[in-house]
């Protein structure tokens, strides 16, 4: 066992981990943050994208151990100071982004990253940034728009299907 100290959230965090224990468990496991999913262990879903000094990463693949010292934000993260939703999860409410939820903390980690890098994406650059997340519920459209939405670009034009 070793100690693991990272910042998560804004907040100094540190646990006793296995050198194999997993972002995704320490976490959820070790500090009880279950909005992270893991739905593969294998790196394939997206489900449990987090930031990790400001770039998407997959915990579900990371060591804790390799994270140590690092600035970690996860899904309970993203809401603004005051509680209420950011503009990105706002835009997954507002645009249907979303239907059992299981990908959506992935998924607004990953746009998150996106917009970071790139303010006013293409529909076809949503689409690429995305395609290391999978739904199995939305058939991506609304989730796409969403993310146009966060951008401040109009969806108006964009047909709902």
């Amino acid at each position: 066992m070793a100690k693991v100290s990272m910042t998560v959230n804004g907040k100094s965090v540190s646990g006793e981990v296995e050198g194999r224990t997993l972002l995704s468990t320490f976490l959820r496991e070790g500090l009880g943050m279950t909005g992270t999913h893991v739905g593969c262990d294998t790196s394939q879903c997206g489900a449990c994208v987090v930031h990790i000094d400001g770039k998407a990463v997959k915990s579900c693949t990371t060591f804790a151990q390799d994270v140590a010292g690092a600035e970690v934000k996860t899904i309970e993260g993203m809401a603004n100071a005051d509680g209420s939703l950011s503009t990105i999860q706002q835009a997954f409410q507002d645009h249907h982004g979303l239907q059992c939820g299981f990908c959506t903390p992935g998924m607004v980690m990953s746009a998150a990253a996106l917009l970071a890098d790139n303010p006013k994406p293409t529909e076809a650059e949503v689409r690429h940034h995305l395609e290391g997340n999978i739904c199995r519920c939305t058939g991506y459209h609304n989730i796409v728009k969403a993310v146009l939405a966060a951008s401040g670009q109009d969806v108006g034009q964009i047909a709902a299907e």
